[in-house]
């Protein structure tokens, strides 16, 4: 990791132009290079910049990456952070300049994204279907033989259709594939099918390779605790005999992979796996937690408080609290439509701007002319969205105007970020800094 790393994030290197078709950008703008935007010292509270409009607090997001790249560090792990949540490729590569070892990506599109932006060593976390999608990752890696990409397979028919473009393209590198194990999503479910998927591949003609195990312990999640401690603890040690089985395949000496790994349970991942590994001496661990580094006020907030619960967070051998630890990185601004009735407040901002899947926006604050306003004895809730309006009970004696804007946190980055095609980085005052583009097609 480069310890050199400061809470800051480096220019984009992502231009392109800017006009207000753009979410945030000001009525009136055209045809401005995106490398300008943090001359223009737009303020999301100041009714200038077009609403609703979401950013990314950079110094939020730094500190996350400087804190979660401390802690894989010291324990002489590897992290992939998963660049699905905000298909920013600036972002990513400011992840691994810092110190990841790679990024993840959830399909072939994805990875096209990011190979284009010059990130060469990826995890595909998922299968990639038939000969459809083998055919596909055949065209995108004669495209890019540079690349080290690793993929998962879960099936001897998944690994049947990679092995038959591999054998119709003999220019290609052996292809590099991860078994999967799984439980709830994709994945076999166990030891004999993944033992079916290996022999799978080493029937190959050595056109694929056994690159290691792979698993996502998050699908695995139940209501009750007590069960998702056991589901996962089951996943987890049928993933480690499983990397043990495919050693004794490959024999000593070839590196091998184990990844797994979310933002919620990744201190199990590392208490289960992370024995074996060392153990090992061949192998290196890989954890692909992504939306740690945007951290929100909602499902991830009270899923820290759990890791917590457990003391499941150490740095330096030292149990340190995660919730207090790691900081939202994500706001969105939007502004008051309508008063209709004493205790609600109507917001220009519904479902198709912001997350709900996994609790409703919370309200942080109110400013009127760019100014925060003092709050009430009672804090406007959200109770509702619907497609394009927030309706907030707000206390009937609250001065809460027609114009106001309101700062929201969010809940679940991943179903938050995708609805925006430019992320605007604020600074430590609040103006836009920088403007990062996302690819979600």
């Amino acid at each position: 990791m480069n310890t050199a790393a400061s809470a800051s994030l480096p220019q984009p290197r992502q231009h392109f132009l800017l006009d207000d078709r753009v979410r945030g950008v000001p009525p009136g703008t055209e045809h401005m290079d995106s490398g300008r935007v943090g001359e223009q010292r737009w303020h999301p509270a100041d009714g200038k910049m077009s609403l609703p409009v979401l950013t990314l607090d950079e110094a939020a997001f730094a500190g996350n990456r400087d804190l979660f790249l401390g802690y894989v560090s010291g324990l002489g792990i590897e992290l992939a952070p998963h660049a699905k949540t905000p298909m920013a490729p600036d972002l990513a590569r400011s992840l691994v300049e810092a110190g990841a070892w790679g990024t993840t990506v959830a399909d072939i599109r994805q990875a096209s994204v990011m190979l284009h932006a010059g990130l060469l060593r990826l995890i595909i976390a998922n299968g990639v279907g038939g000969a459809g999608g083998a055919s596909r990752l055949a065209a995108l890696m004669a495209a890019w033989p540079q690349a080290e990409v690793y993929v998962f397979a879960d099936s001897v028919a998944a690994v049947c259709a990679l092995a038959a473009a591999w054998n119709g393209n003999p220019a290609l590198a052996p292809l590099r594939v991860l078994v999967e194990l799984g439980a709830a999503r994709g994945g076999a479910r166990t030891t004999h099918e993944a033992e079916a998927i290996a022999d799978a591949i080493q029937a190959s003609g050595g056109r694929l390779v056994i690159a290691g195990v792979a698993t996502y312990e998050g699908a695995a999640a139940l209501p009750d605790p007590v069960r998702t401690g056991e589901v996962i603890g089951g996943l987890l040690a049928l993933t480690a005999d499983m990397f043990k089985r495919l050693r004794a395949r490959v024999g000593s000496g070839v590196p091998l992979l184990v990844t797994a790994g979310g933002s919620v349970f990744f201190d199990k991942v590392v208490t289960a796996l992370l024995p074996t590994v060392k153990a090992d001496g061949d192998a290196r661990l890989v954890l692909r937690s992504g939306a740690i580094f945007f951290h929100d006020h909602g499902t991830y907030d009270r899923q820290l408080a759990a890791l917590d619960a457990r003391h499941g967070f150490a740095i330096g051998g030292k149990p340190v609290s995660a919730q207090a630890s790691f900081k939202p990185a994500l706001r969105i601004w939007a502004e008051i439509l309508s008063r209709p009735e004493p205790g609600l407040a109507v917001c220009g901002m519904g479902m198709r701007d912001v997350s709900f899947d996994q609790g409703l926006p919370t309200v942080l604050g109110l400013y009127r002319g760019g100014t925060p306003m003092s709050p009430g004895p009672r804090r406007p809730e959200v109770t509702r969205l619907n497609d394009q309006h927030a309706f907030l009970t707000v206390d009937p004696d609250d001065d809460v105007a027609v114009g106001d804007v309101v700062e929201f946190g969010i809940s679940h980055p991943c179903t938050c970020l995708d609805r925006y095609r430019v992320i605007f980085g604020v600074d430590e005052t609040g103006h836009v800094r920088n403007a990062f583009p996302t690819f979600f097609g």
